[in-house]
């Protein structure tokens, strides 16, 4: 497991139980339809429920277990690659197992995600 999120694959985030809900492409750009980056897409608007940007949904709640912005949860989205290559979770839990470790994701997380 390598925990460098800015790998040169294409990175997705998977959350809920067994990691079956997609919730949108880390690595995309801003233009790229399932991006969480591209604030009017599925997977990046701050009213879907499938994004982390939400701050009242699942996954974007600072007390849903399922969200990156819980520093508690449990459950996280885990960042994989197009192979299936696992590179942690995203989360703010720092004592979770696996979770990323890469400090430019987990400020970008801290900051510009979970601030609201």
């Amino acid at each position: 497991m390598t925990s460098n999120v800015n790998a040169a694959n294409k990175l997705m985030l998977f959350g809920d139980t067994n990691n079956s809900e997609y919730l949108g492409c880390l690595s995309c750009s801003e233009i790229s339809p399932d991006s969480i980056h591209n604030t009017i897409g599925k997977y990046g608007s701050e009213i879907s429920p499938l994004s982390i940007h939400n701050t009242i949904g699942k996954y974007g709640s600072s007390i849903s277990k399922y969200s990156p912005c819980n520093t508690i949860a449990n459950s996280p989205p885990v960042i994989v690659d197009e192979d299936g290559g696992f590179y942690g979770y995203l989360t703010l839990n720092s004592i979770l197992p696996k979770a990323t470790n890469d400090q430019e994701t987990l400020a970008w997380l801290k900051y510009k995600v979970c601030s609201n």
